[in-house]
């Protein structure tokens, strides 16, 4: 997990913010599609791509941030 700690916590909050969120109007994509998977309607595979690509930013982000927090302990 080196490669995490390479990159800059800057650049992958803006790829949260930027690529995680957009498009940003109506609402943000990655909420609607948590919204399908909750109501049990996120059956085409497009949407699951779609689901995992907005998601990725954030699990990047959300593991780079953990890793932060392991290490200062």
């Amino acid at each position: 997990m080196e490669f995490l700690d390479k990159i800059p916590l800057t650049i992958v909050v803006l790829a949260a913010l930027t690529l995680g969120l957009a498009p940003f109007v109506p609402e943000p994509h990655i909420w609607e599609k948590l919204k399908m998977l909750a109501a049990g309607v996120l059956t085409r595979p497009i949407d699951i791509f779609d689901l995992a690509l907005h998601a990725a930013p954030w699990l990047v982000l959300a593991a780079k941030l953990f890793r932060m927090l392991v290490a200062r302990a």
